[in-house]
């Protein structure tokens, strides 16, 4: 059984730094693309942020395009997010997430969700 979890949120303040992880446990996935979703309260899930199986291509929403670096490791099978220049509007829950293609995540044809993990930026 895949899973997916995720580590590293917290409180930050505003202008502060946060790096997400992801580590994929039952199975191996580095084939898949993955990537990050995030929803806050009365909003949609989005995809902030994705990266192809090979770390080749790496898609970002526009509000987090040079404040947010995704990356792959351990031989693809885990992906961090390094956030910084955190402002109160990234407050969200953050998930996991993995698709069989890249444009597939990036499109929101997910197979693979996380638990979640809680950012909360304060002033």
């Amino acid at each position: 059984q895949v899973q997916l979890v995720e580590s590293g949120g917290g409180l930050v303040q505003t202008g502060g730094s946060l790096k997400l992880s992801c580590a994929i446990s039952g199975h191996t996935l580095i084939s898949y693309g993955m990537g990050w979703f995030r929803q806050s309260p009365g909003k949609e899930r989005e995809c902030v942020a994705a990266i192809s199986w090979n770390g080749g291509r790496t898609y970002y929403t526009d509000t987090v395009k040079g404040r947010f670096t995704i990356s792959r490791e351990n031989h693809g099978n885990s992906i961090d997010l390094q956030m910084s220049s955190l402002m109160p509007e990234d407050t969200a829950g953050y998930y996991c997430a993995a698709a069989q293609s890249f444009m597939r995540l990036a499109t929101g044809d997910v197979e693979f969700w996380g638990q979640g993990a809680e950012v909360t930026g304060s002033s």
